[in-house]
């Protein structure tokens, strides 16, 4: 994720990254550009003449300026649920591990040690989970976790949360935990897979097929006939106007499309290798190993 001071709007204004879609439309902006300039240029020079159809674009211009909102607003729904959801996570692992460090007593330190890298794992397993990679680099090898059994596994994050689960109920046997404290810390341990279900939700979600497929339809046709529409009111000046308006919308479909996805590695989704980390640390200093 891209962080930047909002305030220092003049800069960012003139700033291009490698995700900035300006980059990214610039080889069809100039194409576009020179489609409009060579129809331009064939008008003024063959004398040709007809009657402007601007008003087509500024009636299709608001219909689609109107679902382009809607776009961008579902799209950006999904990465804001996305943020709450490992917001939750932040302050429920924290929560599992203060509770869990009160009503543990400390001669069982290494049960501590235990689930406190077992939660931890299960929050970069989730990580890399959401990121349908393969390669669970962020896990670390701990007393009493078997690594081969983890590799295995085709859902990792639940099978972490069973771990917690039954380490949690063999204490709760042995008369380390009593039944009601029991109860203090299901809260926590029922949400750990909860905001997974919910994270795959957003993720396993996309906006319908039908309406995408229509969307970027609409976008083909309203730029592609804007040379000639433009051309005869603007002349040389319809270059850039063409252009910049493709700029605009194709913009807006190419942001809402990076965003819906908030869990990969695309440079406006969701840093949640940074937040792993920061959970990491958090519960680190909640107990100390």
């Amino acid at each position: 994720m891209i962080t930047y001071n909002p305030k220092d709007w003049f800069k960012l204004i003139f700033q291009f990254h490698k995700s900035d879609t300006f980059r990214i439309l610039l080889p069809n902006m100039l194409l576009l550009g020179a489609l409009t300039g060579g129809l331009v240029y064939y008008e003024v020079t063959h004398h040709v003449t007809f009657k402007s159809s601007t008003i087509f674009h500024q009636i299709l211009g608001f219909v689609l300026s109107m679902l382009l909102v809607f776009r961008i607003n579902s799209a950006y729904d999904r990465w804001w649920e996305g943020r709450k959801h490992w917001g939750a996570l932040v302050n429920n692992t924290r929560n599992l591990m203060v509770k869990l460090d009160s009503i543990i007593p400390e001669e069982h330190r290494k049960d501590k040690i235990y689930l406190k890298n077992l939660i931890i794992t299960f929050v970069f397993s989730l990580k890399d989970h959401l990121k349908d990679t393969k390669q669970f680099k962020d896990i670390t090898d701990f007393e009493g976790f078997n690594r081969e059994e983890f590799d295995k596994r085709s859902h990792k994050p639940n099978y972490v949360a069973g771990l917690i689960m039954k380490h949690i109920e063999k204490l709760r046997k042995q008369g380390v935990i009593s039944d009601e404290r029991m109860l203090f810390v299901n809260a926590e341990l029922q949400s750990l897979l909860d905001i997974t279900g919910a994270c795959e939700r957003v993720k396993n979600t996309p906006i319908p097929f039908s309406y995408s497929m229509f969307l970027k339809k609409i976008i083909f046709i309203y730029v592609i006939t804007m040379p000639i529409a433009f051309s005869i009111d603007f002349k040389y000046w319809a270059i850039p106007v063409v252009m910049l308006i493709f700029y605009a919308f194709a913009s807006i479909e190419l942001i809402s499309e990076e965003v819906e996805d908030p869990f990969g590695d695309d440079a406006n989704d969701l840093p949640t290798q940074e937040i792993s980390e920061k959970i990491k640390a958090g519960l680190n200093e909640i107990y100390p190993s």
